[in-house]
């Protein structure tokens, strides 16, 4: 047999660089105001959800005089305008640092004022999507979400506490856990994933496909929580190489439909899955196989539905007079090529580009629902 070099390039900048500092653990959240003093900061501002505002609170009380005050503003799907106004309001109380508490919604305004402003972040994610370990951010204007990538919305650390996850909703923990799921299978495949990242989107799966269900059986297990920490850790590593299909599909549902951004990735995970692993059954097989199953696709419908999650776009409100705008959204949101900041998610090498036909295909399966590979 003649053997046939291995060759690979990868991008440099923000693709494959996750946060230069990882502090992992239940109770580590009890260091803050010592990570913010590591960063050589000392106004430091807040950033939450209306409904956290509480923790946020907390933790603000927790920095004491290191804080710049509280910004319980984010919501999902990143709002250009909250993005400004942010922005103006760190600005404002002469902020030098900016501390995420919270989900994608904190994770994402927090990075979209990074983008405005480059201060640095602190993350302290409550949930499983793993978008804190990235330099990515998709931002809405318009009614059409798309993704940003710039080093300064990188977290400069990120704390890891699953004590702060106690209480999050099943529901909750489900989609973001789908979420994380979909970046794993998004990545896998792209030439942009460093062969150093790789083994992080296969672990990843692993671990939130095999932990949700006992999460969801016992919410209140600690050691449950760390792991499904662990799995948003590494699929957010995963994440840093790239995103393609799924994102594509996913971020137009929530941009501009107004679909939860977990439930977006969760009713179309399957059907992407199917559609992808046609086109890179090597990478996605490596996927399977840490999960012990020759159909991805089906797993991953079994998953969401076992979950209580939809994987029909009826069930999110989405009807099939939508489909061609929802095609056009989808193929043209990034751009092409793309620009510095603006990812183009047919970038050259993909496997499995993001064609309207593709994406109109997806999109019929997800709105039929029937379970890739047959019924089980």
């Amino acid at each position: 047999m003649t053997a046939v070099p291995r060759t690979f390039a990868h991008p440099a900048g923000v693709h494959n660089a996750t946060p230069p500092r990882v502090v992992f653990g239940p109770g580590t959240s009890a260091g803050l105001r010592d990570e913010v003093a590591r960063l050589g900061a000392s106004r430091a501002l807040v950033v939450t959800t209306p409904g956290r505002t509480e923790l946020g609170d907390r933790f603000a009380s927790a920095i004491g005089d290191r804080c710049a005050g509280l910004l319980p503003e984010a919501v999902s799907q990143v709002p250009v305008e909250l993005v400004r106004r942010g922005a103006e309001k760190a600005a404002s109380r002469g902020a030098d640092c900016l501390v995420a508490v919270g989900g994608g919604a904190a994770t994402g305004l927090a990075k979209g004022i990074a983008y405005e402003s480059g201060l640095p972040i602190i993350a302290m994610p409550t949930t499983y999507s793993g978008s804190e370990m990235t330099g990515f951010c998709g931002m809405t204007a318009d009614g059409v979400k798309r993704m940003r990538e710039s080093l300064a919305m990188r977290p400069s650390t990120v704390v890891y506490d699953a004590e702060l996850s106690v209480g999050l909703p099943p529901a909750v923990s489900a989609s973001s856990a789908m979420n994380a799921l979909a970046h794993c299978v998004d990545a896998i495949s792209l030439p942009s994933l460093s062969p150093l990242i790789a083994p992080a989107a296969v672990e990843g799966a692993r671990v939130v496909a095999t932990t949700l269900p006992a999460l969801l059986a016992n919410p209140g297990d600690l050691v449950l929580r760390s792991e499904m920490l662990y799995g948003a850790y590494l699929s957010g590593a995963a994440l840093t190489g790239g995103f393609a299909m799924q994102h594509a599909i996913a971020h137009m549902l929530g941009g501009s439909y107004d679909v939860e951004h977990g439930v977006a990735h969760a009713v179309v995970l399957p059907y992407v899955t199917d559609h992808l692993v046609r086109q890179a059954p090597g990478p996605l097989g490596r996927i399977a196989a840490a999960l012990g199953t020759d159909e991805l696709a089906g797993y991953l419908w079994d998953l969401a539905v076992g979950a209580g999650l939809p994987v029909r776009l009826a069930d999110v409100g989405f009807e099939p007079g939508d489909e061609d705008r929802a095609v056009e959204i989808a193929t043209t949101a990034d751009g092409a090529p793309a620009t510095p900041d603006t990812h183009d998610s047919g970038r050259a090498g993909n496997p499995a580009p993001v064609t309207p036909a593709a994406v109109r295909a997806i999109l019929r399966a997800a709105a039929e629902g029937t379970r890739p590979g047959g019924a089980r």
